[in-house]
């Protein structure tokens, strides 16, 4: 009964003894079988290309780095902005999205954010001027942050049966849009004879997105579903512990990830001996890899309450891998790519995942969802300006890498704490 009193105080219809159906079952009338297959089918479909449009915007621009720097001469921490500044503005703009998913709802507030990005990636064709790129770069960052923050709760509205599942499909769309960005941005560039042109282009990835989520709106059914209730940051779980070591969690993640997105490109090319297009190359399978891993390993571990030897595993492989790239970016680069791929591919994934699973309801998972955005991508901004930083000091990337394999080992003190019964207490405790 639970799941019904949320979606009830959500605005979402429902009828009496429905606690355990999804929004699109809680229509009036019986739906043939095959019907409501086909429409979750449709609706993580939606989902699946709304997720897809979350990160070409940052991927779209790592392997451009050399070019980007040349023409706006910058040195490698002013061309970590161009990572950083969207990754701030999704930390900034996370209560926002709160904000918009109470007034306009789920589903129109997905739809706002999504025409955020599209809007604003296409502003970066317009020149190569640096404040303009890092001005779009930053309502970029406010369109993903107001869908990214949202979907969760439509995770947990639509899809509360199969949330892990779900989890990976929407976490997979965010990684094939990277992938794909990330392998044909410099061949876009060449085509094109143009880095902003080829940066703009994914704009049109962001229209399918639209389109699709709007062509889904029946299947979703998250018409009179709104976001969490409360104001923007004070209905924010700040008192709570479980809160907070998910938002450690998220911080440390989203940085690892941004890093990867920023400068795996760049430390194949100077460190390891590989051509641009190569390194675009290697890291688009890298990613992909991310893909299948952020698919299979929710697969392979299942609807387990207990989420720590998964969380625990994945992030020992993250830092291998992480090391292997810090000491050994030739020779070993394939070995590390494949490390990486599948420890952050599931990592990434699982982390994901907290939100929701760790949560009562769709108005909690919101809230986590929300302060794990608005804290945790302030934190991960720092990570690819870091890095830039330590290789204008330092000449290389060793140091860095080294470090960001030390955040991935910490990662492991909050998994400790997140078995079933101390989430259980924590949430006790916040009633």
């Amino acid at each position: 009964m639970a799941d019904t009193d949320d979606r009830l105080r959500l605005g979402g219809p429902q009828a009496p003894g429905a606690g355990d159906r999804t929004a699109a079952d809680a229509r009036p009338g019986p739906a043939p079988a095959a019907d409501a297959r086909v429409a979750l089918g449709l609706a993580a479909l939606a989902l699946f290309v709304a997720a897809a449009n979350l990160r070409p915007a940052i991927a779209a621009v790592s392997p451009l780095v050399d070019r980007i720097r040349t023409d706006l001469d910058l040195s490698a921490t002013g061309v970590a902005l161009l990572t950083t500044v969207p990754t701030l503005a999704m930390g900034a703009c996370a209560p926002l999205a709160a904000s918009i998913g109470r007034r306009w709802g789920l589903q129109r507030g997905v739809l706002a954010g999504l025409f955020v990005v599209g809007l604003a990636t296409a502003v970066r064709g317009l020149g190569e001027a640096a404040w303009l790129q890092l001005c779009a770069a930053a309502v970029v960052g406010a369109g993903i942050a107001i869908a990214q923050t949202l979907l969760p709760a439509v995770v947990k509205t639509r899809f509360a049966a199969r949330a892990g599942l779900v989890t990976g499909i929407y976490t997979a769309g965010l990684g094939l849009g990277g992938a794909v960005a990330a392998g044909a941005s410099a061949p876009l560039a060449q085509a094109l004879g143009s880095w902003p042109g080829a940066l703009a282009s994914w704009a049109v990835l962001a229209v399918i997105g639209i389109v699709m989520w709007t062509a889904a709106r029946r299947s979703l059914g998250l018409e009179h579903v709104a976001g969490p209730k409360g104001p923007a940051t004070s209905g924010l779980p700040w008192r709570s512990s479980l809160a907070w070591r998910i938002t450690a969690l998220s911080a440390a993640n989203s940085a690892l990830y941004y890093c990867e997105l920023a400068w795996i490109a760049p430390l194949l090319h100077d460190s390891g001996g590989v051509s641009e297009a190569n390194a675009g190359v290697m890291l688009t399978v890298m990613i992909s890899i991310q893909v299948v891993a952020m698919l299979g390993v929710p697969a392979l571990l299942g609807e387990r309450a207990d989420k720590r030897t998964g969380l625990a595993a994945t992030s020992v492989l993250t830092a291998i891998g992480f090391l292997g790239f810090a000491f050994s970016p030739g020779t070993g680069a394939w070995i590390w790519i494949l490390a990486m791929g599948i420890g952050h591919g599931g990592l990434f994934t699982l982390v994901l995942t907290l939100p929701v699973s760790a949560s009562r309801d769709a108005v909690q998972a919101g809230r986590f969802s929300a302060m794990a955005f608005f804290v945790g991508y302030g934190c991960a901004a720092v990570g690819p300006v870091l890095v830039g930083g330590l290789r204008d000091i330092t000449g290389d990337y060793r140091l860095a890498f080294g470090l960001l394999a030390v955040v991935t080992f910490l990662m492991l003190l909050p998994i400790a704490r997140l078995s079933p019964r101390r989430i259980e207490q924590d949430q006790q405790k916040a009633l």
